[in-house]
């Protein structure tokens, strides 16, 4: 038995993963394509000639943000962990443990928001469960999986990562930090920077999706793996991309911008913006012939990219270049969001 501990709040750790849930996944199946693993958002299995990928997450319902803005965010939250699979997201199953206080208008106005981003984005509800019970609260009101399904040929993963694939990130770091935090403390930002740089900052909530940045890559044959730069960021997002295939990056931070709402976001609250969760920020790692192609049709559908690395070895690991020196990247562990909002809380 290992004396290594839990973290206090959010994800378990590797260490913990690796000793006691990996080695533990029930029955093996040879149709098992992609199984649970670092890095890695989604599962995929084999049935009847198609791939199938699945991904379940907590559905996520903040009443504070309002409830429809609160459902587009619980929605875009699990579907974008099947997006990035490469295949179409086509289904998803809800189940919702409601608190007792949730109001009929409240559930309401909640499901509406679910069934419109349904409907825009061609998925399908096809199984769930709705409940009000005694001890279930906010935020974590249940889960939901989402499925997207589609030809193996055009699936995306770490195994398909080649020498000399390029990085692609879109609309860059601290996305969600800036969002939640500037929506769920308004006050904080006013009297940081004024009320203009409170709306711009909570504007970028709706960036914190990579549902339109998936779509557009899936066009292209040579986006090798996506991953959607959450917990930790896009540090975190790269240095689990890394470790999930096997392979060794360069990354230029020089080339990755920052919206300027963001950098004066981590400015005024010093922190480090790239070591922050950013929902919303897709790591792409595509054909190097195909890399400036990706980078055009994401700017030209308003998403805003940057070519910011390659894959350079088969050692896994990233190694960052900043003012003209290299130095390796370890993995953050402390994404500077749970601490601001713990603060921010008080």
């Amino acid at each position: 038995m290992s004396d290594s501990k839990l973290p206090e709040l959010g994800k378990i750790n590797p260490e913990f993963f690796d000793r006691v849930i990996y080695p533990r996944l029930g029955a093996p199946d040879k149709d098992i394509i992609i199984g649970p693993q670092h890095g890695v958002d989604y599962g995929v299995l084999r049935i009847g000639g198609k791939a199938v990928a699945m991904s379940t997450d907590p559905f996520f319902i903040v009443p504070s943000f309002g409830f429809a803005r609160a459902a587009w965010f619980g929605f875009h939250i699990v579907v974008c962990d099947v997006a990035v699979s490469g295949l179409a997201p086509k289904y998803l199953t809800i189940d919702l443990n409601l608190p007792p206080e949730t109001t009929e208008g409240e559930l309401e106005e909640l499901w509406s928001s679910v069934h419109t981003e349904a409907v825009k984005y061609g998925v399908s509800i096809i199984t769930g469960h709705t409940a009000r019970y005694t001890g279930c609260n906010y935020p974590m009101v249940g889960g939901a999986t989402a499925i997207a399904i589609g030809d193996e040929k055009e699936l995306r993963g770490p195994h398909r990562t080649r020498i000399g694939d390029m990085v692609v990130v879109t609309k860059g770091p601290a996305i969600e930090t800036t969002g939640l935090l500037a929506v769920l403390f308004p006050e904080k930002f006013t009297k940081a920077g004024g009320a203009v740089f409170q709306k711009e900052a909570a504007d970028v909530f709706g960036q914190m999706s990579v549902l339109d940045d998936c779509a557009v890559a899936r066009k292209f044959a040579g986006v090798r793996v996506m991953h959607d730069a959450t917990e930790c960021g896009i540090w975190g997002g790269l240095y689990e991309m890394a470790r999930a295939g096997g392979y060794g990056l360069i990354i230029d931070q020089d080339m990755i911008p920052i919206q300027p709402v963001v950098r004066k976001t981590a400015e005024l609250f010093k922190f480090d913006p790239f070591c922050a969760i950013s929902e919303g920020t897709l790591i792409a790692i595509v054909d190097a012939s195909e890399a400036d192609d990706l980078k055009a049709a994401l700017e030209a559908g308003g998403i805003s990219a940057a070519i910011c690395g390659e894959v350079v070895s088969k050692a896994n690991g990233v190694t960052l270049m900043h003012d003209g020196k290299k130095t390796p990247l370890e993995h953050p562990v402390v994404d500077p969001y749970w601490v601001l909002a713990a603060e921010f809380a008080k």
